[in-house]
């Protein structure tokens, strides 16, 4: 069965029962925390614990690490922001490890953003090396792959949308709360990644909910199509994509059509002036809950809560 990981500040912890149980380990860093498992295995086995609520949880994942994402993943997605499911190539970007932040610390608004997102995505945590050339099967992926973790690719529209990339606009500190726990799975338990739910609320209300079954590029495609520029190592951190229900969605095609008639100074006031009004962006002291688990709670990545803050 699988194995949940959480880590404070001073010890790395293994899930058990209802409590936490600290792993007896020299790791300071995730990947060297991978590479000493019968350690992991000790603790789950041993006897005792410490309450979970009093544990303050950080990212589960350390730095430095890389952290590629996919964009446009999920065919909800892709129809919110007007593409044709069909049709949309894969596609990777990269985001600043220092865009990371623990399951429950806040999620922090620079004063200059003025569109801010949420999207909730499964993230696979490598337990290998990713080489240049590596072909990567469903059958293969757990030899890449150890664990999963839930997290937030928060996104600062107005950044991302203005200046064509999307590297600065997603990666401004706590753009990526990750966590509570890492999930190390079995060989055997990979065949649930299909039917995991991917959950985000704000203020309790449903923005975001879907399986993977939605995704357009599966995990292990995924890694073969990325091996084919990036390495990647243990500890290194694939968010896989979101469901449709964020904040920004594309116009529709009329408008679209007629914006391609005004100029791009223009277009981008027009948009941005529309968007401003959009109810769904984030605003100081909102509360985002995100959760990812199987239908049957047999792969459950646990509840990552964040609020709101603006600088």
């Amino acid at each position: 069965m699988s194995t949940s990981v959480l880590r404070t500040s001073d010890a790395w912890w293994v899930e058990s029962g209802g409590t936490a149980k600290k792993i007896d380990t020299t790791a300071s860093t995730t990947a060297e925390l991978l590479g000493d498992r019968d350690a992991i295995a000790a603790a789950g086995a041993s006897s005792g614990g410490t309450p979970m609520s009093e544990l303050e949880l950080l990212s589960p994942i350390t730095r430095p690490c890389r952290i590629i994402a996919q964009m446009v993943n999920f065919r909800s997605h892709a129809k919110d922001s007007g593409f044709d499911p069909d049709n949309v190539p894969p596609t990777f970007f990269r985001k600043s490890g220092a865009s990371m932040t623990g399951p429950t610390d806040p999620i922090v608004k620079p004063e200059h953003v003025k569109l801010l997102d949420y999207e909730v995505e499964l993230g696979l945590v490598m337990g290998a090396p990713l080489n240049i050339g590596d072909v990567v099967t469903p059958a293969t992926l757990p030899d890449w792959v150890a664990g999963l973790v839930v997290t937030n690719d928060v996104s600062a529209r107005d950044v991302q949308l203005t200046k064509t990339q999307f590297y600065e606009g997603k990666s401004y500190p706590t753009f990526t709360p990750v966590g509570p726990k890492l999930v190390l799975l079995e060989r055997d338990e990979f065949r649930y990644l299909d039917d995991l739910r991917l959950t985000l609320s704000v203020n309790r209300v449903v923005r975001q909910d879907s399986t993977m079954a939605d995704m357009i590029v599966p995990p292990a495609q995924a890694l073969t199509l990325l091996a084919r520029f990036q390495e990647l190592d243990a500890g290194d951190l694939l968010l896989t994509g979101t469901p449709g229900g964020t904040a920004l969605k594309a116009p529709p095609k009329i408008v679209e059509k007629l914006g391609a008639l005004i100029p791009p100074h223009k277009k981008w006031e027009i948009f941005f002036k529309r968007q401003a009004s959009n109810p769904d962006y984030l605003v100081d002291g909102d509360a985002v809950t995100a959760t990812i688990r199987s239908s049957d709670g047999v792969i459950d990545l646990g509840t990552q809560a964040n609020a709101v803050k603006f600088s």
